[in-house]
């Protein structure tokens, strides 16, 4: 699983990073961004998902990778 940010949707409400503290962070203006761009460890899925679905931009960007 990936995790990204739509920078041209992102309102910076910070929802993402109060739900999943180690997965995001905020930029310099406020706005989402990913802690890493490597995939995202099994044990924080869940914290993907849950910001993932409380977004109100839909500015996360949640891709399963499948092998």
């Amino acid at each position: 699983m990936r995790i990204r940010v739509d920078t041209e949707l992102c309102q910076g409400h910070g929802r993402c990073y109060m739900l999943a503290p180690d997965l995001f962070e905020a930029d310099d203006d406020g706005y989402s961004q990913p802690t890493d761009e490597r995939a995202v460890p099994a044990e924080l899925a869940d914290q993907a998902r849950r910001a993932f679905m409380n977004c109100p931009e839909d500015a996360v960007i949640l891709t399963e990778e499948t092998s």
